[in-house]
């Protein structure tokens, strides 16, 4: 405490002196009053001075009091004041001190709030503890659970402290890091000897990270001098500590929300994923949601859609050759072909049906057959691969249809299906079976084929009229060759004139006009399965008679 300046009592606006000359007057005193530097302060006459007595301020010389023997009781009223000046000075230090503290704390807290990252955080604690509290270097250590390892996030300066060899060493680490106290560290030899802080360091002090008195780790400071640390510093660093400790939990509580959080978000989306190769999402943006956990049983829409149905030819055959693993291989390098082509043209495959294949196309039906054209010139590429494995061919048919089709969930509470129910999907399927019939590659209904705004696009025979099984009203069809191979396409191309004449005579039932005529077609390409189809139904009319109530429409008496 610093030395009380007597002349500061003696001022104008201070009580003092009238007291003093008041109990002067009543004892009889005679005195004079003077500094340490023995200036006189006051007098009030005179003194013999035949006695002395000093003033003190802890200790520490003030100044005296010379006079009579009387004069001592001004001495004990004057060391009183003294006293009582010293204990407000000392208090109003210690005031100033506490405001500064609570100042420091408030700032930093401050600082804390404005990060949630725990390594930041412990950047800004370690920092502020060294402005305040002299040292060289720092470092914060922080204990991992899930390792059960303790980790350097911070550090200041040049590097003082070994992180692996007090993992190594479990006493030491529960005794600095983990030990749950903040001391002064004096005697640091051992852990010089262990190599755990290099040899420059003399003096270490360190205050525990802890929160609910579960230990997280330690914040360390060092000095390359040998410093007397005091109990202040050590208060200091325990508040930074203890202020950083709550900061870095609620850091850590936030990033394992977050981590959490972002956890259930990626599965979600694997969730979400894996469902939409079971439901596709088509199906379920249809329905009016956005995610499958959306759905509910009984949902529904009806749509105009095109159907697309394709089916492996003589599969029984193919698979028979085939062990069920390889027969499985196949269908899968099968599917896996087909399905980006049909995506690609904004449809989705509803159902994998073994070697079949229904697909949706909610759009216009030119998307549907540009995907099914599409589709025959990847199964060319596909075979060319299949013949250098010295492996049979794959045909397939595609049958294309566009009509009204409920889209909607059906089952129980307990089991969930999506399902498409429409007398569209029947008749899709239907014509993909006609494709073995007329011995074509893509048959599309007329009703799909009044969607398409530029037909000329595409390259289609008109195959008539068909009546299929269970239906009334018979459905024209056509044959698209646009997707046949480069030279079936070619002959099919030249004799489409020719073909077209013949399906006219045909359908009039002019049939030796349309013999001689589907005849020429055959010549040019014997290949041309599906005039070579007329030609027969033409040669067996013209052999066995034409039926009374024949009118064009070829009725189909099988599914």
């Amino acid at each position: 405490m610093a030395r009380i300046n007597l002349k500061s009592i003696f001022n104008k606006k201070s009580d003092v002196l009238p007291l003093l000359i008041s109990l002067s007057a009543q004892i009889h005193t005679r005195f004079m009053v003077t500094d340490e530097n023995r200036n006189i302060l006051y007098t009030n006459d005179p003194p013999l001075p035949t006695h002395e007595f000093l003033l003190t301020t802890e200790g520490e010389t003030s100044g005296w009091v010379q006079g009579d023997e009387k004069s001592v009781f001004i001495a004990d009223f004057l060391n009183h004041l003294i006293q009582k000046e010293s204990e407000k000075k000392k208090l109003g230090k210690e005031i100033l001190s506490l405001y500064q503290e609570l100042n420091l704390i408030f700032n930093f807290s401050e600082k804390l709030a404005q990060t949630i990252e725990p390594a930041a955080i412990a950047r800004i604690t370690l920092n502020q503890a060294s402005h305040l509290i002299r040292s060289d270097n720092g470092v914060v250590l922080l204990w991992d659970e899930s390792s059960k390892q303790i980790e350097a996030v911070a550090s200041l300066g040049e590097s003082f402290f070994s992180q692996e060899k007090i993992n190594k060493d479990i006493s030491l680490l529960l005794k600095i890091a983990l030990s749950g106290q903040s001391e002064i560290t004096h005697d640091i030899a051992i852990l010089t000897e262990e190599g755990i802080i290099s040899d420059n360091v003399k003096s270490i002090i360190y205050g525990a990270l802890k929160v609910n008195h579960r230990i997280m780790g330690a914040i360390i400071l060092a000095s390359h001098e040998k410093l007397q640390y005091s109990a202040a510093d050590l208060k200091l660093l325990t508040t930074l500590a203890l202020q950083s400790s709550s900061a870095i939990e609620s850091a850590m509580l936030y990033e394992k929300n977050i981590r959490e959080a972002r956890e259930k978000e990626e599965a979600m989306r694997r969730i979400y994923e894996a469902t939409n190769r079971f439901v596709p999402f088509e199906f379920i943006k249809s329905l009016g949601h956005h995610r499958i956990t959306d759905v509910k049983l009984g949902d529904q829409v009806e749509k105009i859609v095109t159907v697309l149905f394709s089916d492996i030819r003589d599969f029984t055959t193919l698979s028979e050759r085939m062990t069920p693993s390889e027969n499985f291989s196949f269908v899968q390098s099968f599917s896996e072909m087909m399905g980006p082509v049909i995506g690609r043209h904004h449809g989705f495959i509803n159902q994998y049906l073994g070697d079949a294949i229904m697909a949706i196309f909610p759009g216009n039906a030119a998307d549907a057959l540009q995907a099914a054209v599409e589709i025959q010139k990847a199964l060319q590429q596909f075979n060319v691969k299949r013949k250098s494995e010295n492996l049979l061919p794959v045909q397939i048919g595609l049958g294309l249809h566009t009509g009204p089709l409920i889209m909607g969930i059906i089952g129980d509470r307990e089991r969930l299906d999506a399902a498409t129910i429409s007398d569209t999907v029947n008749t899709a399927s239907r014509l993909e079976s006609l494709t073995k019939y007329y011995k074509a590659g893509i048959i599309i209904s007329e009703a799909a084929l009044q969607q398409i705004e530029e037909p000329e696009n595409f390259h289609l025979r008109y195959l008539g009229q068909v009546q299929l099984k269970g239906k009334q009203a018979a459905i024209g069809i056509h044959e698209c060759f646009s997707g046949n191979e480069p030279h079936d396409f070619k002959h099919k191309l030249e004799s489409l004139p020719a073909f077209k004449v013949g399906m006219k005579y045909y359908l009039d039932r002019s049939f030796e006009k349309a013999g001689n005529t589907f005849q020429k077609v055959v010549e040019s390409n014997p290949a041309d399965l599906t005039a070579n189809f007329f030609l027969n139904n033409v040669n067996r009319y013209l052999q066995q008679g034409v039926p009374e109530n024949w009118n064009g429409v070829e009725e189909m008496l099988n599914k």
